[in-house]
């Protein structure tokens, strides 16, 4: 039986300097650009860095993905953005995850609150999260060698990490 590693990536802190601009527009913060990398370099210090990247369309998720993904030495053609995981619920995580080609063992997902911690919550009783905040990384691992047999698998949570936290939870 084959491992899969799923990151659940919450987006950096955006801007809101421009009330008029459209939600999907939004970009990233002085912040965000600077929590994005060092959030990826945390991801290496572990050993875990995804092979396959999916992203939201959103500008500030697109853009957390490539920073990271620069980090990563990931080529930021090669990140899929999925449209449904634009401000989606928890249920559709399930939906982009059977879809993922089983050669990839891990995975990393940009996406959204408040769907991104309710997912999170969804999938493990080991850790109760409030809120993912901006650059946040739930890690988990399941027991499976299909992503489509992802809901279903065993599942061990691996840590919950953001940019303010004392330390890995």
């Amino acid at each position: 039986m084959c491992m899969k590693t799923l990151l659940l990536i919450r987006h950096a802190k955006s801007s809101w300097n421009d009330p008029d601009m459209d939600d999907f527009d939004r970009p990233l913060n002085k912040r965000g650009k600077l929590n994005a990398p060092e959030m990826a370099t945390r991801l290496l210090t572990r050993g875990t860095v995804p092979e396959l990247i999916i992203s939201s369309p959103a500008k500030r998720a697109r853009a957390t993905a490539r920073i990271m993904a620069k980090e990563w030495k990931y080529p930021k053609e090669a990140i899929l953005l999925e449209e449904e995981l634009y401000l989606c619920y928890a249920s559709t995580f399930l939906k982009v995850i059977t879809k993922i080609d089983d050669d990839f063992k891990a995975v990393a997902i940009f996406a959204h609150n408040p769907g991104i911690t309710d997912f999170a919550n969804y999938l493990t009783e080991e850790i109760r999260i409030d809120n993912v905040p901006t650059t946040g990384i739930f890690g988990i691992e399941a027991e499976t060698d299909h992503w489509e047999d992802f809901d279903r698998a065993k599942k061990r949570f691996l840590f919950f990490d953001y940019p303010k936290s004392e330390g890995l939870v």
